[in-house]
């Protein structure tokens, strides 16, 4: 017995057979081809055996959705693998992605790239432009990257340039770099989470630049997604019409053709001035050991052609372009690029102060009149010191950080030498990420093992001769009597938290000398707190204590403000009477006192018991303010006495406290390099 059963197929999709019989399908069968008419409906007999029937009916539909999914972006894919023919100006579009971290920014460059047929299917994986292993075991992006893509939109090709971008706040300055060299972003909010801290700081870095925004709602396939409550909070934030708002899933690969779509419809392209003296503004660079500096830059004016000679406008060093090509994602060789295109070059450049970031390309012959504005020079918002474990290593280290300066322009480091660690680098970083960042891309790709010293801001001193010295080392603080008064460093941080948990976030940063400066509700559940805190407030736990308050919900964003007069005292530590630097600390009055008990606490486990008793002490000038002593290790001088007078037992006793007391009059106690570790971890927590 059988049972006629129907199938509706895709009008669109080609017949299988072009057959118009029915066949009774055994239901032992289980790969027989089902066959196919040319009609719209079709007929299968099937047998009463209805398990393989469904099981095929399922799959058969599957099938057909991903072919039909799958011929959608065929041609696009396939127009891609032309991406190195030139293409008009006017034709060309550059774009950056912008969004908070963990908003699903890499996931829709993946999806740009696989779509455009820029990367091909069995080269894909995920995080494509994060080619760091380090961004891969985070999650996060830190460097930018570019890729060149191509699109045919109404028969027509275009040549799409992405920039990508970081989302962490640590990473800003790259933001910066990667939207000079764009005429539009594409702004990426999760449908789920709405507008976060680092959403308004990237968008408002968008506007300055005077960049074409399109709002992009990720994420809409999640079942928390709550699109139309977060198109409202970005028009109400943010304040983009967002009634053009493209909804998508960077995962399931809905709404792309949306996005290339509006990026070559909405972006503008770069002016034509193909005909100008060539500048060209670099935006990225990293040191290759065979080829030297490879710079990443974008004409702005004028063409660049393979051998020419050009000049850096900046250094005054001229050179030959050995080779100059296109991002697409890899390096591919090109003959020329000309005003609008983003490609890279190598010259054979050695000194890799020849050619920075934010600097002008030009023609050694014909040289532009003005080079371009460049960036504006990062400010370092914490510091601390970087030491060789071995002292030998410390060629390698100078070595090392120039040539990762080249590939990151907003670390700053100049040298430095600790009475216990010996010869180090002062670093100054954007923030404590940035930090951790750089020293495992020290270690990882140098091959360094280092210490790292407890983060420090810097502080301005004005002294009583009248002079102001900037001081982010508390060794190099002016003595007491010689100091008027001591500023630090404020920012303005803004948080983005449910409402059930503002209480908890009001209580830590008022624990951390915050100043309230106002609270706003953005939506009914969601509100805005602004404070005003002490930098060196912020660079310890903060961010790691306001996720755990808000078990991950809040977000922040902060800015630097200024200076601030603050009562603060420069905490030394004392082992034996001598100072130890580099445990020294600036402190405020009020945290002074616990500051000091941790550390004369941790030291008395740490530092080794010696033949004489060792007092630890925590001062504030010749003010002890907490102290523990290392009791001594003692030796039984009665134990040859058996027996015999009192006198002889007292006698013995008296000369080995006399033998204690010179030992500690020139004794040197030895803190172990664990202990200074040890201590400085523990200095991280407690400031």
């Amino acid at each position: 017995m059988a049972t006629n059963v129907k199938l509706f197929l895709s009008s669109s999709q080609p017949p299988l057979y072009n057959s118009t019989r029915t066949t009774t399908v055994p239901s032992y069968h289980h790969r027989l081809p089902i066959p196919v008419s040319n009609t719209t409906f079709y007929t299968l007999q099937a047998s009463t055996n209805s398990y393989y029937s469904r099981s095929r009916r399922r799959r058969y539909r599957v099938c057909s959705k991903a072919v039909e999914v799958q011929s959608d972006f065929e041609a696009t894919a396939i127009a891609g693998r032309d991406r190195l023919l030139k293409v008009p100006t006017e034709k060309i579009r550059n774009f950056s992605i912008i969004a908070h971290i963990d908003h699903g920014k890499s996931t829709l460059a993946d999806k740009l790239l696989q779509v455009t047929g820029t990367v091909q299917s069995r080269e894909m994986k995920e995080q494509f432009l994060d080619n760091m292993d380090l961004e891969r075991e985070r999650g996060i992006t830190i460097k930018l990257q570019a890729a060149r893509m191509r699109f045919v939109h109404e028969d027509e090709p275009y040549c799409l340039n992405l920039i990508d971008t970081p989302g962490h706040v640590d990473f800003s300055y790259e933001v910066s770099r990667s939207l000079a060299a764009c005429e539009g972003a594409l702004l990426v909010v999760d449908a789920s989470q709405g507008v976060e801290a680092q959403t308004l700081a990237n968008v408002y870095l968008a506007l300055e630049n005077n960049l074409e925004v399109i709002p992009v709602l990720n994420k809409i396939d999640l079942p928390g997604a709550e699109p139309s409550r977060v198109v409202q909070e970005i028009e109400e934030v943010i304040g983009l019409d967002c009634s053009n708002a493209i909804y998508c899933s960077a995962k399931e690969g809905i709404g792309i053709n949306e996005i290339l779509t509006a990026i070559v419809q909405r972006i503008p392209p770069p002016p034509d001035s193909a005909g100008r003296p060539l500048r060209a503004l670099i935006f990225d660079s990293y040191y290759d050991a065979y080829r030297g500096v490879i710079v990443y830059f974008r004409v702005i004016d004028g063409t660049v052609k393979k051998g020419d000679r050009i000049l850096f406008m900046a250094s005054g060093k001229d050179y030959f372009a050995d080779e100059i090509g296109v991002l697409s994602p890899n390096q591919q060789q090109v003959d020329e690029l000309y005003a609008g295109e983003v490609g890279y070059m190598s010259a054979s450049i050695r000194s890799v102060a020849d050619a920075r970031v934010g600097d002008t390309i030009t023609h050694y012959g014909r040289k532009a009149e003005q080079s371009l504005p460049g960036y504006k020079e990062a400010t370092p918002m914490v510091f601390c010191g970087l030491f060789p474990v071995d002292a030998d290593q410390f060629p390698d280290l100078r070595d090392a950080l120039e040539k990762l300066q080249l590939n990151d322009a907003a670390l700053k480091f100049e040298p430095e030498t600790s009475s216990a660690m010996g010869f180090g680098f002062r670093c100054g970083f954007l923030g404590l990420l940035h930090m951790e960042i750089v020293q495992e891309r020290l270690e990882r790709e140098y091959n360094l093992t280092l210490i790292i010293t407890a983060p420090s801001v810097v502080y301005r001193v004005h002294c009583a001769n009248g002079e102001t010295v900037e001081c982010s080392n508390p060794s190099a603080l002016p003595e007491q009597g010689n100091r008027k008064s001591i500023e630090e460093p404020m920012v303005k941080i803004e948080m983005l938290t449910p409402k059930d948990y503002i209480g908890s976030l009001m209580e830590l940063s008022q624990d951390r000398r915050g100043e309230f400066k106002g609270m706003k509700f953005i939506t009914e559940n969601r509100a805005s707190l602004t404070y005003e805190m002490p930098l060196a407030e912020m660079v310890g736990d903060f961010f790691d204590q306001l996720k755990s308050r808000s078990k991950g919900y809040a977000s922040m964003e902060y800015s630097f403000i200024g200076y601030k007069e603050s009562d603060l005292i420069k905490l030394d530590v004392l082992i034996n009477g001598d100072g130890v630097e580099p445990l020294a600390t600036i402190v405020h009055r009020d945290k002074a006192y616990s500051v000091g008990r941790a550390l004369t606490q941790k030291l008395k486990e740490l530092i080794p018991r010696q033949m004489f008793k060792v007092p630890i002490q925590a001062c504030i000038g010749s003010k002890v303010i907490a102290s523990e002593s290392l009791s001594a290790i003692r030796k039984d001088v009665l134990a040859k006495c058996y027996g015999g007078d009192i006198s002889r037992k007292k006698k013995l006793l008296k000369k080995q406290a006399a033998g204690k007391k010179r030992m500690k009059a020139i004794g040197k106690v030895d803190v172990p390099q664990e202990a200074f570790m040890a201590v400085l971890k523990l200095e991280k927590e407690v400031l």
